[in-house]
């Protein structure tokens, strides 16, 4: 026989030995490998974590966009139907005034500010 088909038999019969002396270490290390996988991998209890708070931020999100929709589409039924608002928008925002009425510019500058510490 030759050197080559020796050393493959002393393997063969190395390798079961190996394996059932270092069989306990052999399995903590297999275990340790999953417990490590499942912490830190890449569906594993971080990444779990990770997900669960992106998911409660995205409904928090979706709850502030709600409640806003549901003050915007108030407005948008106010705007339709008020004509008090209606009128209180014209006169502010477009500077429009009833006839006979003089609309008074104060330049942003002059505007006496809106602490409420300052009273007349």
């Amino acid at each position: 026989m030759g050197a080559k088909k020796l050393k493959h038999m002393e393997i063969k019969k190395a390798l079961p030995a190996f394996i059932q002396q270092h069989s306990r270490t052999l399995l903590a290390l297999f275990v340790l490998a999953l417990v490590v996988h499942d912490i830190f991998g890449a569906h594993g209890f971080i990444a779990m974590k990770r997900t669960q708070n992106e998911i409660e931020r995205v409904r928090k999100e979706i709850d502030r966009l709600n409640s806003e929709n549901i003050q915007l589409g108030q407005q948008v039924r106010a705007l339709k139907s008020d004509p008090h608002l209606i009128e209180k928008i014209a006169r502010e925002e477009l500077q429009h005034a009833k006839p006979g009425e003089i609309i008074i510019r104060i330049p942003q500058s002059q505007q006496p500010s809106q602490d409420s510490s300052a009273k007349p």
